[in-house]
This record gives structure tokens, C-alpha cells and sequence, in this order.
């Protein structure tokens, strides 16, 4: 058994695979469009003209895996009681990719040193995506 994240970008999944490689060096391992569906027996559920938009893709970064969709296509994310928490070796380390991610997006927690960690910070994304960072080490 395994438990990974599947997020939806409504549409704008493309943007954040990109925004996500450069801010966290993160790898597309997998990405397959609409158009690409080889099962055409059921209706699309994606709006007309979304067939270039992201049926599912595949993120690595961190060690870990994320799979994400545009979804539905209407153009607006919205997560909610959600954070992915990203854990790096240096308090360094958290503090440049607390800064990528925090471009465009909204600080929650400044990054602080605090009793479990030398530098832990929360940040919504530019997408809305809540991000946890945390450094284990120095």
C-alpha cells in the first residue's frame, strides 16, 4: 500500500508543473493530455478545447511523488484543509524554497526556528496550495 497526493489544478496544471520544476527542481516522470485518452468510449468531461490540458501527470521533488490533473478545467483550484509538507535537509534549503514558493503566493507562517525544527514555515502557492516547509538539519 501507498498514499500519494493527487491534486487538481482546475485547469492550470501546466503552470504549476512548470512554476513547481523551477522552484523546487521538481521532474515531470509522467504526463498525459486529454487528447491522448485511448479509451474514447465515455463523454469527455473536460469542457470543449481543454483537449491539451493535463489528464494526469506524475511529480517527483523532495524524494516523493505527486500526481496531478487539471481536473475539471474551470480555472479555479481551491484547497482546502490540505498542505503538502516539504522536508529538506538544511534550514538553508527550506529557506529557498519557502522563498520560490512564496512567490505570487501568501505567506502563512514566516519560516522561524522553532522547538522541532532549526526552520519551519507555512505558505499558500501561487495556485492556493498550502505548503509546509520544514528543514532537518542545520
Amino acid at each position: 500500500m501507498g498514499i500519494r497526493p493527487y491534486i487538481f489544478f482546475d485547469g492550470r496544471c501546466e503552470e504549476a508543473l512548470d512554476f513547481y520544476r523551477t522552484a523546487l527542481g521538481a521532474e515531470v516522470t509522467a504526463l498525459m493530455r486529454y487528447a491522448d485518452n485511448p479509451d474514447r468510449s465515455q463523454p469527455s468531461m473536460v469542457p470543449p478545447g481543454s483537449e491539451q490540458k493535463v489528464m494526469h501527470a506524475q511529480l517527483s521533488v523532495g524524494g516523493g511523488e505527486i500526481f496531478c490533473s487539471d481536473g475539471l478545467c474551470h480555472g479555479q483550484p481551491r484547497f482546502q484543509g490540505i498542505s503538502v509538507t516539504l522536508d529538506v535537509p538544511t534550514a538553508a534549503e527550506a529557506d529557498r524554497a519557502f522563498a520560490a514558493l512564496a512567490e505570487g503566493g501568501t505567506v502563512q507562517m514566516p519560516m522561524a526556528a522553532t522547538f522541532f525544527s532549526p526552520r519551519f514555515g507555512m505558505v499558500a502557492d501561487r495556485f492556493g496550495l498550502g505548503w509546509m516547509i520544514i528543514a532537518n538539519g542545520a
